[in-house]
């Protein structure tokens, strides 16, 4: 992510690399937006201080849950993603293991409110950092986020505005953007996003992509290479920013940017057509969530329903476990907003290596082979049996189907079946509505449950192959290590071998199988997991339509054909370089970075 061309004077050129936070072309001057260092206090307090600096802290709080309501209020009512996040700060600003752990080391440690602050913060956002988790470690910069709202409302500075005031069509520069930023400034006016922070899985990123604005996020060296008003071009395709371009880079970004509307147009205007290959064969595609505000936006993109909904947001950075009733409200909300379409709720995948404050949990020298995911549920049974009956009340609501993530053995897929079945049993007791039939499926993303494959589709509801986690696993590879990223391709034979073996089993069974990794968000790995026999994909809201589109170009026994071909290759790159040859010169429109003509 270095610059490709450092800097020699002001006016020179320059490219910078970063990381695609939301795909697409823009240009226009830079605003390059700071804030100030609140003011810092740091001091020890005598005893009749104690009771002053704790409602000092409970005003800051306060000021701050009031700031993020204005700007809640404030938000364009398109921008629901953004304000379900800042609902989630509001949450954490009153969590009790935060006020407690602020009182405590000002009562006891006699700590400055602001010092106290700081250090509590520091304190979770360490924990976060030394997950193994990527999501988890980005979750570390919302805890900064409330430290800093905190500390401001604590030194005074009210006067600070509360926005970023954008009035002219520009593209926004900032060292990092929190939740609050992103929903205050003026959308219409902001062409594009560029930030020295952040990842893709951020809510920087995640915000933007909702909007439809591109960014890039994690740009090294960034404001070193930007003043205020000169001219820039975000290159969401190839993860770049050009920073005061040459007459011959501007007019290929009016190019590019042209042809980037142009085919969002086209994907709006098919998003109500039914998903069908080209020769008839019906695919059922569906969206990956985290958040309820998620829901309406994926449905609005094409979206059948919900494949994967991740209910690990309801359990990380708290101090107590998230209630049955919470847990309820939660779901129902989104099988609300998605009925009559089918919404997949998984189980908690969390253990090991994810950061859950509210358990306490051995630390494990390799966390991604530990206690983690349905393995977590079975060892506190009381845990998995709340939210059960939670997924299980929602199901009153709209059709529900539950997802058991990690399952490598049969024997805990029968125990959780014995632990639904008492649920269910206990939900019509305490005379609480449910749906009649509630699907029960299992992730299929450890070998030893492709291997056992037939069996599952034997004795679950349906199968859901989760293609990131195989992946890791079969080639033993974290796959957040990026230099032995090249190991790890979703495109590799062995993969595909997999991916058919898991997909004959569900057929000779006759139940669904459906793919929820990133795979299915590629148009070319698309084509190839219909071609090995896949009928239901699951995948980001914002590539719903372009991977609907893209099936509809093609022909199921085309598609078969190629996978079958592919199986037979030897390297993952052969295996992309030959569905590229079939299938890229009829998806030209649709193909995004290296397939954009370099003349285009």
């Amino acid at each position: 992510m270095n610059s490709e061309r450092p800097s020699a004077y002001p006016g020179a050129s320059v490219t910078l690399r970063g990381l695609c936070g939301s795909p697409g072309i823009s240009m226009g001057p830079a605003i390059v937006w700071s804030r100030a260092a609140p003011r810092r206090h740091w001091r020890r307090v005598d005893q009749h201080e104690v009771e002053f600096e704790i409602q000092r802290f409970h005003d800051a709080v306060r000021d701050g849950s009031e700031r993020i309501r204005t700007v809640i209020a404030a938000a364009s009512p398109r921008a629901r993603a953004e304000t379900a996040i800042l609902d989630a700060y509001l949450l954490m600003l009153g969590d009790l293991a935060l006020r407690q752990d602020v009182e405590q080391k000002i009562r006891f440690e006699r700590k400055s409110c602001e010092w106290a602050v700081s250090a509590t913060i520091q304190s979770y956002a360490k924990q976060l950092e030394e997950t193994a988790d990527p999501y988890l470690r980005e979750r570390r910069h919302d805890v900064e986020f409330i430290g800093d709202l905190l500390l401001r409302a604590l030194g005074g500075g009210r006067e600070e505005r509360p926005g970023i005031e954008i009035d002219r069509p520009s593209i926004l520069v900032a060292h990092d953007l929190s939740p609050a930023d992103m929903a205050a400034f003026n959308h219409e006016f902001v062409l594009g996003i560029a930030t020295e922070r952040g990842t893709r899985i951020g809510h920087t990123a995640i915000i933007a992509r909702a909007l439809e604005i591109p960014a890039i996020v994690g740009t090294v060296e960034l404001l070193n290479n930007v003043n205020q008003g000169d001219e820039v071009i975000i290159d969401g395709f190839r993860a770049r920013v050009i920073v005061r371009p040459t007459k011959e880079q501007s007019e290929r970004a009016v190019q590019q940017a042209q042809w980037h509307r142009k085919r969002k147009d086209r994907l709006k205007q098919s998003v109500a057509l039914p998903v069908a290959m080209a020769c008839g064969t019906p695919i059922t595609v569906r969206a990956n969530v985290e958040l309820a505000a998620e829901v309406p936006l994926a449905i609005h993109r094409g979206a059948q329903g919900v494949g994967l909904v991740r209910t690990e947001f309801l359990f990380i950075d708290r101090s107590s476990l998230p209630s049955e009733q919470e847990q309820y409200e939660t779901y129902r909300e989104i099988v609300q907003s998605a009925a009559p379409q089918m919404v997949t709720l998984r189980t908690f995948d969390i253990g090991g290596d994810k950061f859950v404050s509210s358990l306490c949990m051995p630390p494990e020298l390799n966390p991604a082979l530990g206690l983690r995911a349905i393995r977590l549920g079975l060892f506190h049974p009381e845990i998995l049996e709340t939210q059960l009956t939670a997924m299980v009340r929602a199901s009153a609501h709209g059709p529900v189907r539950i997802l058991l993530p990690m399952v490598s053995c049969l024997s805990e897929l029968r125990d959780v079946k014995q632990l639904l079945r008492s649920v269910i049993e206990t939900v019509d007791r305490d005379g609480h509505a449910r749906a009649e039939e509630i699907p029960l499926g299992v992730m299929v993303e450890v070998p030893s449950a492709v291997v056992l494959a037939d069996r599952f589709a034997e004795e679950s509801d349906f199968l859901s192959l989760g293609t990131n986690d195989l992946i890791q696993y079969v080639f033993a590879v974290d796959r957040t290590n990026r230099s032995l990223a090249y190991l790890a391709s979703a495109f590799d034979p062995s993969i595909l071998r997999l991916v058919r073996a898991a997909s004959q089993a569900a057929l000779r069974h006759d139940k669904p199988l459906s793919v929820c990794g990133e795979m299915a968000s590629d148009p070319l790995g698309a084509i190839l997991l219909v071609g090995l026999g896949i009928r239901e994909l699951s995948m980001e809201g914002g590539a719903v339509a372009e991977i609907k589109e893209c099936l509809r170009r093609v022909f199921h026994q085309e598609a078969e054909q190629v996978a079958l071909d592919c199986m037979n290759l030897d390297t993952a790159e052969q295996v992309e370089q030959h569905v590229a040859r079939s299938f890229a010169p009829r998806l030209a429109d649709l193909l995004q970075g290296d397939y954009i003509s370099d003349k285009a």
